[in-house]
């Protein structure tokens, strides 16, 4: 088996694994965890699972089981109890939270939260789209899912999206689509956040650069826990951690780059307005 798939199987099993224990927990009347206190909704391949190690070394804060648990998008038939099953027993002090990038962009997952969470505060990160579109492109060709170049994997991405959504966006074909095709569809960022603003007061959803979270940390993250009301705390260390290096010459040419750029260019402005952002990228 070639490195992607094992990939897949694994992170399979993972998933199935810590899903069968959240069914036994929640089988038992009084075993279930609290509700998250607050969510990382987003974006893909913006600097989540950073975001997710900083907040988790965190003394006052516990993490769910494990990230990604896509109760909102991929298992809200599931229950809140098999969802509160991933989560500790409420405790004076202590916020508990999960990360799912996917949260940000799927278009049913705002008003779900919003229903569930009527209290819980919210942080989506944002990257340059152009990079987190390529960056999220070789994220789909490592497990084996994508197998075409870059540039057609950017024209086909349309009529992929369009196929898979004739049934609404909670089928598995949609899912699918949406999860590993939506290289540009994922960077339109004012259109998921106006998605959200419908669903949830804006001061209850912090969005941060990716760049500001790479280039400091330090004080991105200080920001958060200010936002979040958690008193300051600097974790060991800022490494960056991420599930996939980039190898091979790079398909993201100027060529490409200049035209996604332009492309973007429209959207990053309305994004600039919608946050009052002075830049975007």
């Amino acid at each position: 088996m070639s490195a992607g798939p094992r990939r897949v199987a694994v992170d399979r099993l993972r998933r199935a694994v810590r899903g069968t224990r959240a069914w036994g927990r929640a089988a038992w009347p009084g075993r279930v965890g609290a509700l998250p206190d607050f969510l990382v909704i987003g974006g893909q391949r913006c600097g989540t699972t950073s975001l997710h190690h900083y907040l988790a070394a965190h003394p006052d804060v516990r993490a769910a089981t494990g990230k990604e648990l896509q109760f909102f998008s991929l298992h809200f038939g599931r229950g809140q109890r098999w969802y509160r099953a991933h989560f500790p027993p409420a405790a004076a002090g202590r916020r508990s939270f999960e990360a799912s990038p996917y949260y940000l962009f799927h278009p049913s997952v705002p008003a779900r939260v919003a229903g569930l969470l009527p209290e819980a505060r919210f942080v989506a990160l944002l990257r340059d789209p152009v990079e987190r579109a390529y960056s999220h492109y070789l994220h789909t060709r490592s497990y084996g899912v994508e197998p075409l170049g870059f540039a057609a994997a950017l024209t086909a991405e349309p009529q992929r999206l369009a196929d898979a959504l004739r049934d609404g966006p909670d089928t598995p074909a949609a899912h699918h689509a949406l999860r590993n095709f939506s290289y540009t569809a994922r960077g339109r960022y004012a259109e998921q956040l106006d998605r959200w603003f419908a669903a949830l007061p804006r001061e209850r959803l912090h969005v941060v650069r990716s760049e500001d979270l790479y280039a400091d940390p330090a004080t991105v993250y200080a920001g958060v826990l200010r936002f979040l009301g958690l008193a300051p705390f600097t974790p060991d260390a800022f490494a960056r951690h991420t599930r996939r290096a980039d190898t091979g010459p790079s398909q993201l040419t100027a060529e490409l780059r200049a035209e996604l750029a332009a492309g973007f260019a429209p959207h990053n402005a309305r994004l600039a307005d919608l946050l009052g952002w002075s830049r975007t990228w």
